[in-house]
């Protein structure tokens, strides 16, 4: 087996988003497209409720998906075509924008003052950006848990690891996401499809993601701790080693789609026409279909 080897670390870079929520970004438009499918990871976990609580007013996507996870809190969401709820803990929302959808998200502060949670950005092929909307909320219940022989943990959101499959389905770039937990002293070994992107952000503890070199058994690759991103290059297998701290992260991989990308707020698409076209009809109420 090849191990994946770390071609990109780094920590995640404190910006400002919506009506004026302070986050921390792990990657966004300054790295396409070497995430392919994926266009941007940001991190929205914060202890003060006014870095949050104007939350994200009224805006369009197109050409995309977002998902939101949800450690800690409640963000409320309504949407042009009549959907609305909250979000809890534990929860997430796989947003499939396609053709387009106008929506908020606004998060709700709970007495602790805590909100914790990540949005992801995933491309869409050609083929499928104007495809229909749709939504997959699922309920922190209904995400499997499994224990695995070393003790680790792993939240199974969407993909499958060791035959449990996760309820977001019907996916097209084939995504695993998963939320890893593992305890101090472990040595863990994460499959992966061979050709597919691959990277972890860090949310807890540290830990090493790398091989061990057999003849020396020192540790061949980088220490990652809370807010670190690492892009992984070809292989088919993550590994990972603890000493003294638990460690948890997110893992993400998905199939590139390999397709140029034009991106201007909101929206995602091929090319500038398409961007021109999909705010052009934002503004005279053409925009969903």
């Amino acid at each position: 087996m090849e191990s994946r080897k770390i071609i990109l670390s780094r920590k995640s870079s404190p910006t400002m988003e919506g009506a004026g929520v302070r986050l921390n970004r792990a990657f966004g438009h300054s790295d396409l497209p070497r995430f392919d499918p994926f266009l941007m990871l940001d991190d929205f976990r914060s202890d003060n409720p006014e870095h949050y609580r104007k939350g994200f007013p009224w805006h369009p996507h197109r050409g995309i998906e977002t998902i939101t996870y949800l450690i800690h809190g409640a963000v409320e969401h309504a949407d042009s075509l009549g959907n609305k709820g909250v979000i809890r803990s534990g929860d997430v929302q796989w947003m499939t924008a396609g053709s387009g959808i106008i929506h908020h998200e606004m998060p709700l502060v709970n007495p602790d003052g805590i909100l914790s949670g990540f949005q992801l950005w995933a491309n869409l092929p050609a083929a499928a950006k104007m495809m229909k909307p749709r939504y997959q909320d699922i309920a922190s219940s209904a995400i499997p848990e499994i224990s695995t022989k070393e003790n680790c943990k792993i939240r199974v959101i969407c993909g499958t690891f060791d035959g449990t499959r996760g309820p977001v389905t019907d996916i097209i770039t084939n995504p695993s996401f998963f939320d890893v937990s593992i305890p101090p002293q472990t040595d863990f070994i994460l499959p992966v499809n061979p050709g597919y992107t691959v990277f972890c952000y860090v949310i807890g503890g540290s830990g090493y993601f790398c091989a061990r070199n057999q003849q020396t058994s020192a540790l061949t690759n980088a220490f990652a701790d809370n807010n670190t991103l690492m892009l992984f290059g070809d292989g088919n297998h993550l590994a990972v080693h603890t000493t003294d701290s638990n460690l948890r992260f997110l893992f993400l991989s998905g199939k590139p789609i390999g397709e140029p990308i034009s991106w201007h707020g909101p929206i995602v698409m091929n090319n500038y026409a398409e961007i021109e076209t999909a705010f052009e009809e934002y503004e005279n109420g053409t925009f969903i279909k």
